[in-house]
């Protein structure tokens, strides 16, 4: 193969991948427009597991929050996020701080508390009703949203319960529904690396 050959098939190989990233932008931004996707998202790095006994979710001295590297990793997948093309988005979380902290820091845009979004760890015996008011929950913003993205900051259980797939923390998952807000399918996408 000649140098110019080789230089040839560098180009055609860099603009192939320029291509997939930017398809890949579009895609993500493009699905959280039409009305039948949302971005269901694990709140960043907490370490421990659960809660301590006794917490309140109106004190978040009392749970287990984001550390240092959760707050850089929130503030990450928000600069990801603004480079697939979504620059600001319905927000929704957990009233659990963890979850609030991450959706703040992600700063596209004004964060909502979602009851549906709240975990059910400490009681699973709750899972079944809450992924149905949380299907109803997203039926209802979807039909009113006017072509903005909805991001849900949530755990790890809400997430399992409603597409089957156990998250990383900061991971999301681009889940399609149908009309009543029922899962379909979804593609998961990892949290970038601080």
């Amino acid at each position: 193969m000649t140098l110019v050959h080789r230089i040839v098939a560098v180009f055609i190989v860099f603009l192939c991948g320029t291509y997939g990233v930017h398809e890949s932008q579009a895609s993500l931004a493009h699905d959280l427009q039409d009305g039948q996707y949302v971005l269901l998202m694990r709140h960043a790095n907490a370490p421990g597991y659960g809660d301590p006994a006794g917490y309140s979710i109106g004190q978040c001295s009392t749970q287990r929050n984001l550390d240092e590297y959760g707050k850089k990793q929130s503030k990450v997948i928000g600069v990801w996020l603004s480079q697939q093309g979504i620059k600001s988005a319905e927000i929704f979380s957990s009233p659990w701080c963890r979850c609030l902290d991450t959706a703040n820091l992600l700063n596209i845009g004004p964060v909502k508390i979602a009851q549906p979004l709240a975990s059910f760890f400490d009681d699973m015996r709750l899972e079944k009703m809450q992924t149905k008011e949380l299907e109803i929950f997203i039926k209802n913003e979807l039909a009113k949203q006017s072509r903005v993205p909805i991001i849900l900051v949530t755990h790890h259980v809400n997430i399992q319960a409603f597409t089957g797939e156990v998250v990383s923390v900061g991971d999301m998952a681009l889940v399609k529904v149908n009309k009543n807000g029922e899962y379909v399918s979804h593609k998961t996408y990892p949290s970038p690396k601080p």
